[in-house]
């Protein structure tokens, strides 16, 4: 019993943070996608108001909420 317990946090404890690092990785596709988006400043400022919204969100731990965010304004770049 002792040894499934310990089994089961270790996986517990591997699994979380694969869950956990979305975030990060979209953020990365909303820096490489502004290098090149053709979109109005306008559309520009809302991604970049969501982008920080999403990263403050990230660093507070609310990772559903920051990947919303974050998808949102990938959406509005068009991916």
């Amino acid at each position: 019993m002792k040894k499934f317990v310990l089994a089961a946090a270790l996986v517990a404890a591997l699994a979380t943070p694969a869950l956990a690092v979305k975030c990060p990785s979209i953020m990365k596709k909303i820096d490489a996608a502004m290098a090149t988006a053709q979109v109005d400043e306008a559309t520009k400022t809302k991604v970049m108001a969501l982008y920080e919204k999403g990263k403050a969100e990230h660093t507070a731990g609310d990772h559903a909420a920051s990947e919303a965010d974050l998808n949102e304004a990938l959406k509005l770049l068009g991916m």
